[in-house]
């Protein structure tokens, strides 16, 4: 099957496995949507589709008893006015299913996530918090390219978030063996 790995960021895809093709997005949902969308087009083009999107990150937990690596079952996109554009009669997808029904609920949006009454807001509809993964499942859902998520767990979303750059590379580390075991070498 042929495989793409999506990654915001460099540091996050440092240990992919050398096999697997990667695109590395930039921050925030533009920057995936639309690398996501061109990267699928040319794929298509070339007349060597991709058959599988896999988007690898680091998240923030809004919940204390998550940690460690998770596949997520359905996003959010959280900053968009979807109660004032249904209200307009359209629907905003704010939701989207990408995998099992049991999985964990991310939070995509453009906001760096490290205060804690956001955090607490965010939590009563969502589990993580990220800033890409809605809008690489959306683009998938576009080119009609399946899309399964994959986060790990860095911080906690709260003030601690601001330690990123020195906590991601664990979550590198982690997504790297996931996707090893999961899409080995043909």
């Amino acid at each position: 099957m042929k495989t793409l790995v999506v990654s915001a960021t460099q540091a996050e895809a440092a240990y992919v496995p050398s096999h697997l093709p990667v695109v590395v997005t930039g921050v925030g949902k533009v920057a995936a949507a639309s690398a996501v969308a061109s990267a699928l087009a040319r794929a298509e083009a070339a007349g060597t589709p991709y058959e599988l999107v896999v988007n690898i990150g680091s998240a923030g937990a809004l919940h204390d008893h998550l940690e460690g690596l998770h596949e997520i079952g359905s996003v959010l996109n959280h900053d968009l006015s979807a109660d004032v554009l249904r209200g307009f009669g359209y629907d905003p997808k704010e939701w989207l299913v990408v995998g099992a029904v049991d999985g964990l609920r991310l939070a995509t949006g453009d906001v760096f996530v490290s205060d804690p009454a956001v955090r607490v807001a965010l939590a009563a509809r969502a589990d993580l918090v990220d800033m890409e993964g809605y809008a690489v499942a959306w683009a998938c859902r576009q080119a009609g390219v399946p899309v399964r998520l994959v986060k790990h767990i860095s911080d906690k979303a709260d003030e601690g978030a601001m330690d990123w750059l020195t906590l991601v590379d664990l979550s590198a580390r982690a997504l790297g063996e996931w996707l090893t075991i999961s899409l080995p070498r043909p």
